[in-house]
């Protein structure tokens, strides 16, 4: 028995978020939290413009990776691919102000939005390969991102 070549373990490695996507529980939410320290540490470091750079990189490399395993399993959009809740969460953050309430109100709702679905989420999600795998949580996080927005205004109109 060969190995399959070290593109398809790479592609493999990143889509489960070096392997975060095998979580027994929840392997979304698994991936999500996986990838929000990175995100929130880009946001942090990064001029506005170095972290959208960043989140188009992310973005590619999902779409990329999901579309390497779904050529090799065959399969249409395994659990195990998680790499789709890194892009998410990247736009969730995008143009975020970072803060305890931000970044707790944009896992909690990307979480929400990309297990909901609204529309046009629902559709994308049966784009062909890993566009469809990435495409609807794309769609989540810019949802996610105007609610925490909103919500960060109201906190600070209502705690500030």
């Amino acid at each position: 028995m060969s190995r399959p070549p070290v593109r398809s373990d790479l592609a493999r490695t990143i889509a489960s978020l070096g392997g975060a996507g095998r979580s027994p529980f929840a392997p979304g939410t698994a991936g999500t939290l996986a990838a929000l320290p990175v995100a929130v540490l880009a946001s942090r470091l990064l001029p506005a413009w170095g972290y959208v750079l960043v989140t188009l990189g992310v973005i590619w490399v999902a779409i990329w990776s999901a579309d390497r395993v779904v050529r090799r399993t065959h399969s249409r959009d395994p659990g195990w691919v998680v790499v789709d809740e890194a892009a998410g969460i990247f736009v969730t953050l995008l143009f975020v102000p970072i803060g305890l309430f931000t970044v707790t109100a944009a896992f909690f709702l990307f979480r929400f939005m990309d297990i909901v679905k609204p529309w046009p989420a629902g559709p994308a999600e049966h784009l062909p390969g890993g566009w469809g795998i990435v495409t609807d949580d794309l769609v989540a996080g810019v949802y996610a991102n105007v609610l925490v927005r909103i919500a960060g205004t109201l906190y600070v109109q209502v705690l500030g």
